[in-house]
């Protein structure tokens, strides 16, 4: 069937198809889904178990290497990572990138049921498996801070205000930070139970016993069956106090008030602390409905940020602490221009080099084929992000090469004399195999990104649906419609009827040149092939002299201060450091009416970090020597600046401390340089990671190196002596239940009031802050005679050295050394400085047992582009595949996949001229730059097999289809290129190094395009040019 002649016959069903395809598209482009990036699975898992008062060493091996054991016998396990410190086993469980994520949830659930049954955990010890929500992003924070308000007043409001922002419609998820868990505390002085015949087991028996929750049955009466419920259970800290204990022998009873103190607060130390711009404060992270727009919840969030500013008393403020909204609404308005820009551009191109009639029938394609983009988007349910735009801004130059070709085989018909309506006819019929051959090949070309399983392939893999879709549409736009437009509007007189034009003879004097450099090319033309190769191999060289960053760090005007004390730090400690980088901040960066550009405002995330707020943000550990600055600039240029002056900063004023000050990573964060080693013995790995340190701190651009062990934490070990104790009538349990009451407490039952669950929690009524004096002086009770001794009397302090903790990659101790970049460094070029010495290390200095491996960018790397360039041979299989079907030679297909390498040559020079660093992004410049390179190679030999099918002999032939295409391969190279420069000035340092890519190495994939397919065809045929005059007829066909 031939759809031109369809078109034309009933262009009142194209018309009206046409319009629907617009007002579908025009209505679904404000109602697709609007996020930063595509959404990717995350098979990451976390068990956490509590063993409380173990050492790391106890931890690690009593908890974590049997959680490990059990994760290891899943099929589908990739990695798993652990971490044992003091009392927590943190064990981290991925994936394959196989695993489909409808599969996720049923290999969760049997990595469950395995936990459930491990044999010999201590008791106590249960694990427990966080799957839900790992990977979920928090894009919009808002803080409520107070002064003057208590923090129980503040919370009220908070659980208030999460619960309006819960009922918006986008919104999937409200977290409260810095909340602060609350308790009812039963304080007892162990010497006044005594005298009332009581010990602290028997106390929290009599509270356990009498607070009960369960039901008590149900009863007949009549024909109805009623619910019987004790009053036991407590509803307020006075029934809690009013409780009647049983004292001596059970025959006398007192209110647990008259013997202990009962008092409701919060526990000391808190587990997190939040501030906002300095102020006490609780944060509300707001997580995204999948398939949502996050511009649409911002401004839902606004709305309820303003009622309540309104409502709030003095005293207490509600304001943004992060927008990932405003980021994002920016970045697509942004794109949005580019895409309006690169289409402008193109327009004007087409209005320049074909005229205004012909410029507009083929730019007509452009808005089309974008809306039409656009609808099949939303019929998939794929949104707009910074990729899916980016990939529209990349097609638009590929998409106009159809209707440049159908509207140019056109006009050569019409100058020919052939009547209007035979040649949009016999163009769809000489034209719609090879346009669609290449535009199947340029699609394929990304096809590696799409079948990648990785988390970077679920990110760009989307190019490829985009692109194929808008390659695909315009295929069919440009054989119909734009073939329609051509029989309707164009106004072609035949040659030597019409004077030309300006840029006719523009073109024209061009095309003479070209000619000229033809000849020259075909009569060496093996000189040319093997010039070309040389300057490939060349380019190659010249490719190690390019720096290699994987992703760029993020845009966002936001930068972020990770702060590690030394293990065992109180929160208090991290505190104090936390308002000493707040007041410089206040001070000295703080923009106000002299300080224009600097930091607008942060929120201080003390002893856990947030959720996360954005896909750069990757948190470390929770515990009390840690904390997280998030810092909000005034604009991304900003960013540097302010990252230089606070890292200065903290070097200077906390040598001790551990604070990175870094940027935003644009494909989630990370350190750039990680060395990995495994080994048996925690000592020797400890003195292999100091060599390691010492040999990467000797090399320029490294800073912050650290492993993440860190240094001995002091403990201290309760040596008990049994004779001793015994003799005392003191067990071993007695002398752990009293530390336990003093230092922690135990609770004892639960207390509801409202919608809240408080824990009872039993402690003595000693300071919980204990001195190692005091510790000495500690009377231990016995729990059944309530007799008691000092500590000392039976039982020694002996002070010790411990890791602070213990990680684990693979069941193997792992250390893991990394390093931060100074400005200017690049991870590649410090690791082939380290490479050959940690050989070295290996194969003589390191103990037998020790190895290593790379982490941060070299390991991401691989994982993410290693699938990648291992489902490039798919996409090769399928271009050669195509290649045979349109020309069925082996020898012309070989032609065309020879041009997909040549065109690394412009890349290199484009890379190095404009100082781009080689990435995934350019890497993705190179494989779409392979496609559109493959285009002009189909249509130019396809030509050459037209004319020869005319009767030309075949070197007329070869050189008449250059000139014939010479103008559609310039047009289809200025609109690709010229259709990037958008992206590159405006779109981000993201998009950058794949514009150059595609640019530069375009304009000399063209060059090699225009010379060397006709050279080598020459070569393969045996075409010969010795004595061959050129036909002058050739120029004016």
């Amino acid at each position: 069937m031939n759809l031109a002649k369809f078109s034309i016959d009933k262009n009142r069903i194209t018309f009206m198809v046409l319009g629907t395809i617009v007002l579908l598209g025009i209505n679904m482009y404000f109602n697709l889904s609007q996020d930063s990036m595509p959404p990717y699975t995350v098979r990451v898992a976390t068990v956490v178990s509590q063993f409380p008062g173990a050492s790391p060493e106890r931890v690690e091996q009593l908890v974590t290497d049997k959680i490990e054991k059990v994760a290891q016998e899943l099929p589908e396990l990739k990695e798993v990572t652990s971490t044992s410190r003091t009392g927590l086993s943190v064990v981290s469980v991925s994936l394959k990138d196989e695993v489909a994520p409808e599969t996720l949830q049923s290999v969760w659930d049997r990595l469950r049921r395995k936990l459930n049954g491990i044999q010999g955990l201590p008791s106590g010890v249960n694990p427990n498996l966080n799957d839900d929500g790992i990977g979920d992003v928090y894009g919009i924070v808002v803080g409520l801070t107070s002064d003057g308000f208590s923090y129980s007043e503040m919370k009220d409001y908070a659980d208030d205000i999460k619960d309006d922002l819960i009922k918006l419609p986008d919104a999937a998820k409200v977290e409260l930070g810095g909340v602060q868990d609350e308790r009812v505390f039963v304080e007892f002085d162990n010497t006044r139970l005594k005298e009332y015949g009581l010990s602290a087991s028997k106390l929290q028996q009599s509270i356990s016993a009498t607070n009960i929750l369960s039901s008590g049955g149900q009863i007949n009466v009549g024909d109805e069956r009623i619910i019987l419920e004790p009053t036991g259970n407590f509803n307020s800290v006075q029934d809690i106090q009013n409780m009647l204990i049983p004292v001596g022998n059970n025959s006398q009873l007192v209110k647990l008030g008259d013997i202990t103190t009962v008092t409701q607060g919060y526990i000391d130390p808190p587990n997190q602390i939040v501030s906002v711009d300095g102020k006490e404060a609780i944060t509300m992270h707001v997580n995204l409905k999948k398939d949502k727009n996050i511009v649409y919840l911002g401004e839902a969030v606004d709305e309820v940020v303003d009622q309540w500013q309104n409502r709030l008393p003095v005293g207490l403020e509600l304001t943004r602490v992060s927008s990932l909204d405003d980021y994002i609404n920016i970045k697509v308005s942004d794109f949005m221009v580019n895409l309006l820009q690169s289409i402008s551009i193109v327009l004007i191109v087409m209005l320049i080099f074909l005229g205004f009639r012909t410029g507009f029938v083929i730019a007509s394609l452009i808005p089309i084929v974008t809306i039409m983009t656009l609808m099949l988007m939303g019929i998939i349910n794929m949104g707009l992000n910074q990729v899916t735009l980016a990939a529209l801004i990349m097609a638009l130059g590929m998409l106009v090469d159809n209707a440049i070709v159908v509207a140019e085989t056109i006009m050569v018909k019409l100058e020919q004399g052939m009547e209007k309506y035979k040649a949009a006819v016999e163009a769809f019929s000489e034209l719609w195999m090879p346009l669609l051959i290449s535009t199947l090949t340029t699609s394929a070309a990304f096809l590696a990104f799409y079948l990648s399983p990785t988390t970077m392939g679920d990110i760009v893999g989307p190019i490829f649906v985009v692109i194929t879709i808008a390659l695909t549409s315009s295929w069919l736009i440009a054989l119909t419609v734009i073939t329609m437009f051509c029989y309707m509007f164009l106004k072609v007189a035949p040659k030597g009827e019409k004077k030309p034009g300006l840029v006719d003879r523009t073109i024209n004097a061009a095309k003479r040149y070209y000619k000229d450099w033809i000849l020259l090319a075909l009569r060496h033309k093996y000189k040319v092939i093997v010039g070309i190769f040389l300057a490939f191999f060349l380019s190659l060289y010249g490719f190690g002299y390019i720096p290699f960053i994987f992703f760029p760090d993020s845009d966002r005007n936001m930068i972020t201060i990770d702060i590690n004390l030394p293990e065992g730090n109180k929160i208090e400690r991290t505190t104090n450091v936390v308002h000493q980088i707040e007041d410089y901040m206040a001070d000295s960066l703080r923009v106000n009416q002299e300080r224009q550009k600097g930091i607008v405002s942060w929120s201080s995330y003390i002893g856990a970090g947030p959720e996360s707020y954005d896909l750069g943000y990757s948190p470390d550990e929770a515990n009390s020597n840690y904390a997280h600055i998030l810092v909000n600039t005034t604009t991304f240029e900003e960013n540097a600046e302010m990252v230089r002056r606070l890292d200065s900063y903290t070097f200077r004023s906390f040598p001790n401390a551990d604070i990175k000050v870094g940027f935003l990573g644009s494909g989630g964060g990370g350190t750039p340089i990680e060395i990995k080693i495994s080994g048996p013995e925690p000592d020797q790995l400890s003195s292999i990671s100091e060599q390691i340190k010492q040999k990467l701190s000797e090399v320029a651009f490294t800073k912050n190196v650290k492993d993440d062990w860190g240094p001995k934490s002091k403990k201290f070990l309760i040596e008990i002596d049994q004779n001793r104790a015994q003799n005392a009538g003191i067990t071993s349990s007695d002398i752990a239940t009293s530390l336990q009451t003093v230092l922690d407490g135990f609770q004892t039952g639960e207390y509801r009031e409202d919608n809240k669950s408080i824990p009872i929690v039993m402690r003595s009524g000693d300071s919980q802050q204990q001195s190692l004096a005091s510790l000495e002086t500690l009377n231990i009770y016995s729990q059944n005679s309530g007799k008691s001794v000092p500590l000392l009397q039976v039982a020694s302090i002996v002070p010790a050295w411990q890791y602070a903790k213990i990680k684990r990659l693979d069941l193997r101790r792992t250390i893991n050394v990394s390093s931060e970049l100074r400005d200017g460094g690049n991870a590649s070029a410090i690791m082939s400085v380290m490479n050959p010495w940690l050989e070295e290390q290996i194969n003589g200095v390191w103990p037998e047992g020790y190895t290593y491996q790379l982490g941060g960018d070299a390991k991401q790397t691989a994982d993410n582009m290693g699938p990648i360039i291992g489902y490039l041979p798919i996409s090769g299989f399928i271009i050669v595949l195509l290649l045979i079907i349109q020309f069925n030679s082996f020898r012309k297909m070989t032609m065309v996949v020879l041009t997909i390498p040549l065109g690394v040559i412009g890349v290199v020079i484009g890379l190095l001229v404009f100082q781009e660093p080689f990435g995934f992004m350019p890497f993705l410049g190179v494989i779409s730059l392979a496609g559109i390179v493959i285009n002009n190679a189909i249509v130019l030999i396809d030509r050459m097999e037209v004319e020869l099918a005319a009767g030309r002999i075949e070197q007329d032939a070869v050189i008449a289809a250059c000139l014939q295409r010479f103008r559609p391969i310039l047009l289809s190279t200025f609109t690709t290129i010229l259709g990037l420069v958008p992206l590159y000035l405006s779109g981000g340092e993201m998009w950058e190094g794949m514009a150059v890519s595609i640019m530069i190495g375009l304009l000399f994939g063209t060059v090699i395009t225009l010379l060397f397919i006709p050279s080598l065809y020459s070569a393969l045929f045996r075409v010969h040019y010795k004595g061959y005059s050129f036909n002058e007829k050739l120029l004016e066909d």
